[in-house]
């Protein structure tokens, strides 16, 4: 298992992902996009751990005057990574039994992070199943599809997604989910018949 910091932002992530498997000295097997991110009320609240069911690039596509047209609706590619489903429940599962708080939902992917109750609200219509939002989760599942390989994303809630309120962040709880939810599934989880 290798760890790689990629930065900031879906650019960013792709960059570092593709890099790392073009580059590594041996096949990957999976990729595994982890941090924190922002929970969409009232799916996933403070230290929930969101483990996503499909990975979205939530902006990647066009404002109209009719409201917003996904980048397949533009005829351009793909806006959804769907990670393996047997991989997502395992996950799940090994969650559920170590009583980490969790939920299996969709993960938003932005550019620029939500921070007011409008675009919270846009969001939500869209993407009514979504539990969080991050900067990076696209980008490392688009360079692991160009490579062939599977990819997951698990997100541990920092903050409610909305106007930004830093005060009410809770990263320290965050990270001490998201360790603990690792903690939890190990290598074994990953690796099982993928």
């Amino acid at each position: 298992m290798d760890v790689v910091a990629g930065g900031v932002g879906p650019a960013a992530a792709a960059v570092t992902a593709a890099v790392a498997l073009a580059t590594a000295p041996y096949a990957y097997d999976l990729v595994v996009s982890a941090g924190i991110g922002g929970g969409f009320a009232p799916h996933a609240p403070l230290g929930t751990v969101v483990v996503a069911d499909a990975i979205v690039a939530a902006d990647l596509g066009a404002d109209t005057p009719d409201g917003y047209l996904a980048v397949e609706e533009l005829g351009f590619g793909r806006s959804v990574h769907l990670p393996p489903p047997a991989l997502t429940h395992r996950i799940a599962a090994a969650l559920r039994e170590g009583g980490q708080r969790h939920v299996v939902a969709p993960v938003l992917t932005l550019s620029t992070v939500t921070g007011t109750a409008a675009r919270t609200a846009e969001l939500s219509t869209r993407h009514p199943r979504a539990a969080a939002e991050a900067m990076e989760g696209f980008g490392v599942a688009e360079a692991a599809a160009a490579h062939g390989v599977p990819a997951v994303e698990i997100r541990a809630v920092s903050n409610a997604v909305g106007p930004r309120d830093r005060a009410a962040w809770r990263i320290g709880e965050a990270l001490d989910s998201l360790r603990n939810a690792f903690r939890l599934l190990g290598t074994t989880v990953f690796l099982e018949d993928l």
